[in-house]
């Protein structure tokens, strides 16, 4: 599998550009900004983008949805929940002194068990709401691509509109952490980490019951 992470925008956000060294098929995950690095990215890697993946509404992961699907005119998959964090996002960029590139359209709504198919590679869809009522993860063999649920010592925002900590933890308890320890974890800022290294160390998980 090929794993581009590009830390983009003022928010250091990590889009993912991931595709199948066989077929040169792909996925782009939450294109947050800085679109021109993102597109350099897979026309590098030779891929065919097949779908472009949210794993949740708020800015900073998908404010240039709208340009790069005029650029590849693919389908745009996320959780119909997080529609509202959508249609909020010219008040999200007032709010943080961004620019706006517009709503994007969802062309397929992600449910729990999902599976979204690119080359020889298969994510499954993990439904991990908290952070967002819409938050979700991508799960493919060894990786998981968690939004921000979780982090590298952390775990994501419950503050934020449609957020909640106790639905936040549920989801790490309840879909996260059975992973594999050697699953390699993608999050949506922040370095890499596996799900045993955060089941043993991370300080908002240890403690829990």
């Amino acid at each position: 599998m090929i794993i581009e992470m590009l830390e983009v925008g003022p928010f250091a956000e990590n889009c993912y550009v991931v595709g199948c060294s066989e077929t040169r098929e792909g996925v782009v995950i939450d294109p947050g900004d800085e679109i021109e690095r993102v597109t350099a990215k897979v026309e590098a890697h030779g891929l065919i983008i097949k779908y472009i993946l949210l794993t949740h509404g708020h800015i900073d992961h998908v404010k240039e949805v709208v340009p790069l699907k005029k650029k590849i005119d693919v389908p745009v998959l996320m959780h119909r929940d997080d529609l509202f964090l959508l249609e909020a996002l010219p008040q999200q960029a007032a709010a943080f002194g961004l620019t706006f590139s517009g709503i994007p359209s969802i062309d397929r709504h992600l449910e729990e068990g999902d599976k979204v198919a690119f080359g020889t590679h298969e994510f499954s869809v993990l439904c991990t709401p908290g952070h967002s009522p819409g938050s979700v993860s991508f799960v493919e063999r060894a990786v998981v691509f968690s939004g921000d649920v979780l982090f590298a010592g952390s775990i994501g925002r419950a503050d934020l509109p449609g957020a909640d900590h106790a639905t936040l933890i549920d989801s790490i308890k309840v879909k996260l952490l059975p992973l594999d320890d050697d699953l390699i974890v993608y999050p949506g800022h922040g370095p890499a980490t596996t799900i045993g290294r955060e089941r043993r160390s991370n300080p908002f998980l240890v403690n829990m019951g």
